[in-house]
């Protein structure tokens, strides 16, 4: 399958023109407005708080922290690249696992009361560098995405899994390697487990951080017990029951914490999981299980958000009032999460345009929001419009379709881009993000993630050429 490149669509013009002939609905704003009163740089209340303009950064898995969790120079130096972008809302930094057993790898932060004074400091840096460009940082409203990564789990080896799940799965099972009932938490672990996002977020808001994330997306603990309708037990089964992991999390939170609020990343949907099919692209595999799929249709390939907005209606009633959207899995339906052109070594071909991928999150929160007007919901999955993401976002706000913009792999080779586009700068086109996919391909094969392609930092690290081999390699 054959589609143009966002690159190859030179003009405004031609990127509405071929949304059109493909019958792809997208609004997107032919001009861009700069300065204090264009729509992404309006400012929006949340929890009493002020927050200063329409953008903000999406948390991304943590890859290059110590053995014990704790952040280095270069986890220091992104968070520094966060504060200098010029978005005022941060949700969650990075991926931050409660306890060991839940780290996604062996480099990925850990928040414990050992490191906090450490991750306090990575709030402290990313304040330091905002308030060094923009002079203030009062209408900054900071959050830490606390995790645990379940069935995708990897704590001591990068290419050992070492999953801990809800429930089984034919198709994820064989991918993890689980073969029998073993590595299903039971009632009583989950129970500690609550236990210890509660101890985390205590930690979160002694280190300064006004909100912490209670993940609930992409295939990961949180987001795989919503699917969990044929676990027995208390957290399994109803909705209620399947439901009981956040509000028991969220409920601890309040009463432990002083005034530190939560908001959830949330897969608003999801298909059955995906692998490569003929020439490498990517269809759904044998075997996939659709009532085991939170957000989609009775045949796992369809959107029926039915529970999703019974869910959003339950954070509201809980004191939730942030919800930060994206869709599916980067392991099982990367074309849904995080559209692309070129896949990750361990990807597929994307069986459709990536524009329409993107045109569907946008179209699912628009759904949300018109339901749900008193939440605030922040976008995802903008990377792939490339040249013309100011263009769709700004468009997007307009139209009260979603309150914030989130950016994720376009910070890490451009991540002065909301600063640019609020000061009406000149567009850095060598900058923008063309989803090569080597920031997730790195650490997929043990190798620390970055733009590689278009960061000059990045460029220059020994770790580069170790991803050309590896690249070079899978190709032959």
């Amino acid at each position: 399958m054959a589609y143009p490149r966002v690159a190859s669509l030179k003009t405004h013009d031609d990127f509405v023109a071929h949304l059109r002939d493909n019958q792809i609905e997208m609004p997107s704003d032919a001009d861009v407005e700069s300065g204090e009163e264009s729509p992404l740089a309006q400012s929006f209340e949340v929890h009493g708080q002020t927050v200063g303009n329409r953008w903000c950064i999406l948390p991304m898995e943590g890859w290059d922290g110590t053995t014990d969790g704790l952040p280095t120079d270069l986890t220091r130096r992104r968070w520094r690249n966060f504060g200098l972008s010029g978005a005022k809302l941060m949700w969650g930094g990075e991926a931050v696992a409660v306890r060991h057993d839940g780290r996604a790898n062996p480099n990925q932060l850990l928040l414990t009361e050992k490191n906090l004074s450490a991750i306090a400091s990575l709030r402290q840096d990313l304040v330091d560098e905002h308030e060094s460009h923009f002079g203030r940082s009062d209408d900054l409203l900071i959050g830490l995405q606390l995790t645990h990564s379940g069935r995708f789990a990897r704590p001591n080896i990068k290419s050992v899994t070492e999953p801990r799940t809800v429930q089984r799965n034919v198709v994820l099972d064989r991918r993890v390697k689980i073969t029998d009932d073993s590595a299903i938490f039971s009632d009583d672990e989950l129970a500690t487990l609550i236990d210890d996002f509660i101890a985390a977020a205590v930690r979160a808001e002694k280190a300064g951080y006004r909100f912490v994330d209670v993940k609930h997306c992409h295939g990961y603990l949180g987001h795989e017990l919503l699917a969990g309708r044929e676990r027995t037990g208390k957290f399994g089964g109803s909705f209620e029951n399947r439901t009981r992991f956040l509000r028991d999390i969220v409920s601890g939170i309040q009463a432990a914490t002083n005034d530190l609020q939560v908001g959830v990343r949330l897969s608003l949907f999801d298909f059955l999981p995906f692998h490569p099919g003929a020439d490498r692209v990517g269809e759904p595999e044998p075997g996939g299980e659709p009532n085991k799929v939170f957000g989609g249709g009775e045949d796992g390939l369809t959107i029926d958000m039915t529970e999703t907005s019974k869910l959003i209606d339950l954070m509201h009633e809980i004191g939730i009032r942030m919800v930060c959207t994206t869709a599916g899995s980067p392991y099982s339906t990367p074309h849904l999460q995080r559209p692309a052109f070129f896949p990750p070594s361990d990807g597929y071909t994307p069986p459709e345009d990536p524009l329409a991928g993107v045109a569907r999150q946008i179209e699912a929160v628009a759904e949300m929001k018109k339901r749900h007007s008193n939440m605030v919901f922040i976008g995802s999955g903008y990377t792939y419009l490339q040249d013309y993401l100011p263009n769709v976002a700004q468009a997007v706000v307009k139209a009260g379709m979603v309150d914030s913009i989130g950016l994720g792999r376009m910070v890490l080779s451009y991540p002065d881009l909301p600063a640019d586009v609020t000061a009406g700068s000149v567009w850095q086109r060598k900058k923008v993000c063309r989803t090569f996919s080597d920031c997730t391909t790195a650490p997929r094969n043990g190798i620390i993630s970055g733009c590689y392609p278009l960061d000059p930092f990045y460029k220059k690290r020994e770790e580069r050429k170790q991803l050309n081999e590896l690249k070079k390699a899978l190709q032959a």
